[in-house]
């Protein structure tokens, strides 16, 4: 209990002297208290967001968002990755774009989805999938790639049927390296939907951040992103205790 008290105490030690360096900077009047709001301010701003259910509604809506393109993106990189990675052919076909597109930002292909999408949920939910999908095959193939070929070998000889290969074999070995690729893909995905959100919707945790800023709002705009980054710390930490859960017979 004393080293677990400890730990969270050194863990909110940044953020005690960041909210304490903003206080003392808007005490100061460096800035005018309509660009630096004090953090009083923001706290009673976001307080009123959660009683009137305005934060509720919105953040509802990016979560919905999030869990339809974070399953599509997830389930299409796992299919994708595990094909380059168990077919040559497939690899030599389809690898050299893969590994172009994943350099690009996933938002460069905002502009080019609206116009073929328009900004209604599709244009999200899209967004969202291509940023999961990228890190998800990205770390499939290298999964499936580290595993001994010997071991398709031993299979191949005893004439291991697909089902028990795959649950018995590939699947615990590829694991680790796809649950982390998860993990990544979903922080990113959270952070690609709000930055889609701030540019194109009508609703979302982003928008509310673009309606307070239209409005200068900045206390509307730093409560969205505080509730930004929590969401993002907790989808992190969630996904990483899922890891550590699955991935214990490792250390065992």
């Amino acid at each position: 209990m004393t080293r677990t008290l400890s730990r969270l105490a050194t863990g909110l030690t940044p953020l005690v002297i960041l909210v304490a360096a903003w206080q003392a900077a808007s005490s100061a009047g460096l800035f005018p208290p309509q660009v630096l709001v004090p953090p009083v301010e923001v706290a009673n701003t976001l307080a009123e967001l959660v009683s009137n259910g305005e934060l509720a509604r919105h953040l509802g809506q990016s979560l919905v968002r999030l869990a339809a393109g974070f399953s599509i993106g997830a389930a299409a990189g796992l299919l994708f990755g595990a094909a380059i990675a168990l077919s040559r052919w497939t690899e030599a076909l389809f690898a050299p774009l893969f590994l172009a597109l994943r350099q690009v930002p996933v938002l460069a292909f905002l502009p080019l989805l609206v116009l073929f999408l328009g900004i209604e949920e599709t244009l999200k939910i899209v967004i969202v999938a291509v940023a999961a999908f990228l890190p998800v095959a990205l770390a499939t193939f290298d999964g499936v790639r580290g595993v001994p070929r010997g071991w398709f070998e031993v299979a191949r000889l005893y004439r291991t049927p697909l089902v028990p290969f795959l649950a018995r074999i590939l699947l615990p070995a590829t694991l680790p390296p796809v649950l982390t690729g998860l993990r990544i893909a979903l922080t990113r995905a959270w952070l690609v939907l709000v930055a889609a959100e701030l540019l194109a919707a009508d609703s979302g945790l982003g928008q509310m951040m673009e309606m307070g800023r239209q409005l200068f709002r900045i206390d509307v705009v730093l409560a969205g992103v505080i509730v930004s980054g929590l969401v993002g710390f907790v989808l992190d930490r969630g996904a990483k205790q899922i890891e550590r859960r699955a991935t214990r017979w490792r250390t065992a």
